[in-house]
């Protein structure tokens, strides 16, 4: 029977930068074939709303609400403490890296939904941290 109480650590996937996922999907889509800029580029969903307007959900739209809530995932992932958590700071500045050079040098990466997604690559960055900082702050005052 597994003990449930032992407990060895958070393993390596826990610090993989997530929205290194949206980098790479996104990446599988325009080396596809796939337009991100282009107008009325593949609906993914279209829903009737009761107003009697009509929302059309693109594959666009798909990639930022993915982006906001791996997003999130990431800036509640930067409130732990920990050796590690350096090591994750670093894999985000890397993705916040790859997204810029792609956005400068791909022609098709260089669109507004791209630029938003390295914009929350930043964020990510920048964010992780100053969180950082805080809990060390905090956890110093406490030991302290």
């Amino acid at each position: 029977m597994p003990d449930l109480h032992s407990h060895k650590g958070p393993s390596f996937l826990s610090y993989f930068p997530l929205l290194a996922l949206v980098l790479v999907g996104y990446n599988i889509a325009i080396f596809t074939g796939h337009a991100f800029n282009a107008p009325n580029s593949d609906t993914l969903l279209q829903v009737k709303l009761i107003s009697g307007a009509t929302w059309d959900l693109g594959w666009h739209d798909a990639f930022l609400i993915g982006g906001l809530c791996l997003l999130f995932v990431e800036l509640m992932k930067s409130t732990r403490a920990g050796g590690m958590v350096t090591l994750e700071h670093v894999l985000s500045m890397f993705v916040f890296i790859a997204f810029l050079i792609e956005f400068l040098i791909v022609p098709g990466a260089g669109t507004d939904t791209f630029l938003i997604l390295g914009i929350m690559s930043l964020i990510d960055v920048m964010a992780g941290y100053a969180i950082s900082i805080a809990v060390a702050r905090k956890e110093m005052n406490i030991t302290g």
